[in-house]
Formats: structure tokens, C-alpha cells, sequence
């Protein structure tokens, strides 16, 4: 079972069904995930729904372009359970000329391949959204 897959299949099906919010499993890694896709403007907002308990959510909030066209165009897992993908900084595959942002988990914590290559260290390409 991949959680990651789970949670861009999510924000996908939530997406094409044009759905204000959508909620998912409580994780650390997603929830690192979600606040990139904020600070990248991919998604309104969102709200951690985790009381300390074994059951917890995250609300993200979509956002759509005054016309309701989803903002999000399309979410790729890159590297999954049964084939991790490692890149360096130098070796981060570029997507979309650039106009995709690619989310890594570094040492240094779960980033956008452009704050991985500022602080010069590369890991496991998780995902790709434009």
C-alpha cells in the first residue's frame, strides 16, 4: 500500500469532481507534502485534523481559477514502493520546462526540487504536480 499514491489519487478524484475540500489520512510525510502544494499555490489551503490520537486527517481545501478550472493539472508518483528513484541535485529531472514543481525527501527534510538544489543535497523523488 502506498500512502502517497493514495493521497494524489485523492486530490485527482476530488479535483475532477471539482470538490471544495477533500480529506485524507493523517501522516507526517503527506502532510509535509500538502504544505509545499500551499506554498507552491497548487491548493487553497489546509488543516490538520490530528487530535494526538491513532485517527487523525488532513483537510486540503482545492482551488479552482475564477473560470472553475482546477489549478491542479495533473500529479505524478514518481518513485513508489517497488522502485525507489534517488536523484542528486544536479541530476533532478526537469518537467514540463519547468513550469512542475517535483517534491523530494531529502536529509534535510521534504522540499521542492528548487530548495534542494540551493542547499545542494538531492534524495528520493516522491512526486511531480503542474
Amino acid at each position: 500500500m502506498d500512502p502517497i499514491a493514495d493521497l494524489l489519487t485523492s486530490l485527482r478524484n476530488a479535483n475532477a469532481r471539482l470538490k471544495d475540500r477533500v480529506d485524507v489520512p493523517y501522516s507526517k510525510l503527506k502532510l509535509e507534502i500538502v504544505r509545499i502544494l500551499k506554498e507552491e499555490g497548487f491548493i487553497a489551503n489546509f488543516k490538520s485534523l490530528y487530535s494526538g490520537n491513532r485517527h487523525g486527517a488532513i483537510r486540503v481545501f482545492l482551488k479552482y481559477s475564477p473560470s472553475k478550472e482546477p489549478v491542479v493539472r495533473g500529479l505524478k508518483r514518481v518513485s513508489r514502493p517497488g522502485l525507489r528513484i534517488y536523484r542528486s541535485y544536479q541530476r533532478v529531472p526537469r518537467v514540463r520546462g519547468g513550469f512542475a514543481v517535483t517534491i523530494m525527501s531529502t536529509s534535510h527534510g521534504v522540499m521542492t526540487h528548487k530548495q534542494a538544489k540551493e542547499k545542494k543535497v538531492g534524495g528520493e523523488v516522491l512526486c511531480q504536480v503542474w
